[in-house]
C-alpha cells in the first residue's frame, strides 16, 4: 500500500511540474532578431536593427534568436560603453560563435548586443533593446486609487418599546411525555432509523478511504 501511495504522489508531482513548465513557456515570446534577414551586417547600417527593435515589446523571460552561420558572425552582450565603441571590453558572458543561438532575457532595462568579428559592428551589426520586468497591462497604472466601497444599506436595529419589553411572555405548551399512558414507551418519530443508517454508511465509507491512503 505504501508503494502504491508513493507512485500516486510521484505521478501527481510530475503532472504539476509539467503544467507549471508549460505555463511558463507559454508566457515567453521568441523574437527572431532581424526577422528573415537574421543576424548579419545590414545593408542600411545600424538603423536596420534600431527599426526592428522599435516595433517589439521585450519582457524578462523572452527569447532572442540570432540566426547566423557558425564562425561567420558571433554575438555577445556588452555594456553601453562597449556598444557605442564597438568593442567587447567588459563583455557580459561568453562570445557565442555557433549559430543559430537563443539567448533568454534575464534582466530588465537597456540591453546591448554586438558582433565582434572584423568591422561588422561598425557596419551596423549591433542591437539595443529595452526590456520590461513584466508584460504591459499586467499591473494597474500607477497613481490610480480604488473606488471607495458603497455605503452600507443595513438599517440600524430598533430598540423595543417599553410596552413590548414589559409584555408578559406566553407560557410554552407542555412537552409531551416520552411514555404513553400505561407506561409503554412512545415509538421514535418516522425517519430517525434511516438517518442513523445513512450516517453509519457514510462513516464506513470515510474509514475505507482513509485506509486506502494510509
Amino acid at each position: 500500500m505504501e508503494r502504491s501511495m508513493s507512485k500516486v504522489l510521484v505521478t501527481f508531482g510530475f503532472i504539476v511540474a509539467v503544467f507549471m513548465q508549460h505555463s511558463y513557456v507559454g508566457a515567453q515570446t521568441v523574437h527572431v532578431v532581424g526577422d528573415t534577414s537574421g543576424w548579419t551586417v545590414p545593408p542600411n547600417g545600424a538603423a536596420f536593427y534600431q527599426n526592428w527593435a522599435a516595433n517589439k515589446k521585450f519582457v524578462v523571460g523572452d527569447i532572442l534568436t540570432f540566426n547566423f552561420p557558425t564562425n561567420a558572425h558571433d554575438v555577445v552582450q556588452v555594456p553601453k560603453e562597449s556598444f557605442d565603441a564597438c568593442n567587447s571590453n567588459n563583455a557580459i558572458g561568453q562570445i557565442i560563435t555557433t549559430g543559430p543561438t537563443n539567448i533568454t532575457i534575464d534582466s530588465s532595462g537597456n540591453l546591448f548586443f554586438i558582433c565582434t568579428i572584423g568591422d561588422h559592428c561598425e557596419g551596423g551589426q549591433k542591437l539595443s533593446i529595452t526590456v520590461s520586468a513584466s508584460a504591459p497591462g499586467a499591473s494597474p497604472p500607477s497613481g490610480s486609487t480604488p473606488a471607495p466601497p458603497p455605503p452600507s444599506t443595513t438599517a440600524p436595529p430598533t430598540a423595543p418599546s417599553p410596552n413590548e419589553a414589559c409584555a408578559p411572555t406566553p407560557s410554552s405548551s407542555p412537552t409531551p411525555s416520552s411514555t404513553a399512558p400505561g407506561g409503554s414507551p412512545v415509538p421514535p418519530p418516522p425517519g430517525s432509523s434511516s438517518t442513523a443508517v445513512l450516517a453509519g454508511v457514510s462513516l464506513s465509507f470515510f474509514s475505507i478511504v482513509i485506509g486506502l491512503f494510509f
